[in-house]
């Protein structure tokens, strides 16, 4: 069975995370990305510090599997022709440039479809293409506290913080890929292309769903409360002897399991605890009571009680332990591949898994996860991409490369 983007041809002029995050996610789902650079540099993240492996920045090592490099000067004349050839062939626009950059490059979706009809254009920007900020620089810091989302991260009474990962970033990627495959699917019943304006700030803001709601609704303005949670108790990180552990009580039969773990069944049916607005009304005392009990123990022994009862429960773990934990590595979300410079390159696995009808008949056969390809080197793919979509001959390269276009 192929992948959900076989044969679909995407055209990435993405940079930074967004972008490359983004169009990584569409050749995952077996898209052929051809990622277009300036001949000189390339992508900014390139260069990434601090950590290098060959050379190889391993932040763009990260977001670039599944990719083809085509180096590529869009500011000259024969590099426009390139890239409206290549148009033609194509079946995305991939970018995220703020607005007004598309359109000196001859990338912008009016031009495009003038080109191809049916191309489908996909802009990712910080603010998006309208508004009053839309030509204002942002990146996913500044996006955290304009959307909100920082100012219910952290420790209630501490300093505002951003999330651990770059959630504004990783949001608008995950939009973009998903916008991107719904646009292609609607192609498909009407034969039209179209633009998606995707803005950051807006991908953020769409994830604050129920905290949202409660200010809308019950006036409830939140702020941050660690790892706890507006509406379910217990639900937060507590210490053990050697670490931290999560409870997360979201169904009230797990209540009773966990009193039955800590030594408190009588709190199982106490008035006090026993409903989820009970232990709301009384939060502190729940957990003071688990405070103490989790403290008695290493994080392994409560785990194997809690386990042991079906507790929702988890402890803590580091990145170096993600990666040894069984049910990660059963789900090949370590894998190595082969670099050509980088050599043996341990990634992050593909988290999307695909599942077929078994040929024989005997059910539903899993799909084994399709091999993954390295980040590409600067310009490694641009001699293949030329000759296979637009029929270049060695000698023509060679004249693009000495004018400075490839």
């Amino acid at each position: 069975m192929h992948q959900p983007l076989t044969g679909t041809i995407v055209l990435d002029l993405g940079r930074m995370l967004a972008g490359d995050f983004g169009s990584m996610l569409l050749g995952d789902m077996g898209a052929d990305v051809i990622k277009i650079e300036e001949p000189k540099g390339g992508d900014p993240l390139r260069a990434m510090a601090p950590h290098f492996l060959a050379g190889e920045s391993a932040y763009f090592l990260s977001i670039n599997r599944n990719k083809r490099s085509l180096t590529l000067d869009m500011t000259k004349p024969k590099g426009k022709e390139i890239f409206q050839k290549l148009v033609k062939k194509a079946d995305v626009v991939f970018d995220n440039f703020r607005p007004g950059i598309l359109e000196r490059l001859g990338a912008d979706y009016e031009t495009v479809r003038k080109v191809n009809p049916k191309i489908i254009s996909c802009s990712i920007s910080s603010y998006g293409a309208t508004g009053p900020f839309k030509e204002m620089p942002g990146f996913d810091l500044v996006l955290q506290a304009l959307s909100g989302s920082m100012s219910i991260t952290g420790e209630p009474g501490r300093d505002p913080v951003r999330m651990g990962i770059p959630m504004g970033d990783l949001a608008g990627a995950m939009f973009a890929a998903q916008s991107i495959a719904a646009a292609l699917y609607a192609r498909e019943k009407t034969g039209q292309g179209c633009r998606i304006d995707l803005s950051l700030l807006d991908c953020l803001v769409a994830l604050l769903t129920y905290v949202a709601e409660y200010f809308f609704v019950g006036k409830e303005l939140a702020g941050p409360s660690g790892s706890g949670h507006m509406s379910v108790v217990p639900y937060r990180a507590y210490k053990t002897k050697d670490g931290h552990l999560t409870i997360a009580v979201f169904v009230e039969k797990f209540w009773e399991k966990l009193c039955t773990v800590i030594g408190r069944p009588e709190c199982g049916n106490d008035p006090r605890f026993a409903t989820q607005p009970a232990r709301l009304v009384n939060r502190k005392e729940v957990d003071s009571m688990l405070e103490a009990a989790f403290a008695s123990k290493t994080t392994d022994e409560w785990m194997a009680l809690l386990y042991k009862e079906g507790v929702p429960a988890a402890p803590v773990l580091t990145v170096d332990k993600v990666f040894t934990h069984p049910q990660i590595l059963a789900r090949n979300m370590l894998v190595e591949i082969e670099h050509a410079k980088c050599g043996k390159l341990k990634m992050i696995g593909n988290p999307l898994k695909l599942h077929s009808p078994d040929p024989a008949g005997q059910g539903i056969a899993r799909e084994l996860t399709p091999p993954l390809n390295p980040s590409p080197l600067l310009g490694e793919h641009t001699a293949e991409v030329l000759s296979q979509f637009l029929g270049y001959t060695r000698t023509d390269i060679e004249a693009l490369r000495r004018e400075g276009v490839v």
